[in-house]
């Protein structure tokens, strides 16, 4: 590979990883108004927003779905953020600051 190869295979990649990002990027808005209705649906069952058996339950079912090359401990990482990033949402919306 030359080094003019390489940077087209860098732009190239780029170019892919924005197209990537930005699936992502919807797929979480995806998830988050998900979210926005269980939340509601727990507010109103009386339920608490923290559920460590939903979430070690999404953990499970993450880490089968999980062919790499993201080891489990990283994409466990990363759902941990996921998670908590959605709890407080959740936090904000029954707190009424939105």
């Amino acid at each position: 590979m030359t080094a003019d190869d390489a940077m087209k295979l860098l732009s190239e990649c780029r170019v892919k990883i924005d197209a990537i990002d930005a699936q992502v990027v919807d797929l979480l808005n995806r998830r988050t108004r998900i979210v926005e209705d269980i939340g509601r649906a727990k507010e109103v069952a009386g339920l608490p927003i923290y559920e460590p058996k939903r979430e070690d339950d999404v953990y499970r079912n993450i880490l089968a779905h999980n062919s790499g090359p993201l080891t489990a401990d990283a994409l466990r990482r990363i759902y941990e953020r996921v998670i908590d990033e959605m709890r407080s949402l959740q936090h904000i919306r029954r707190d009424g600051r939105r």
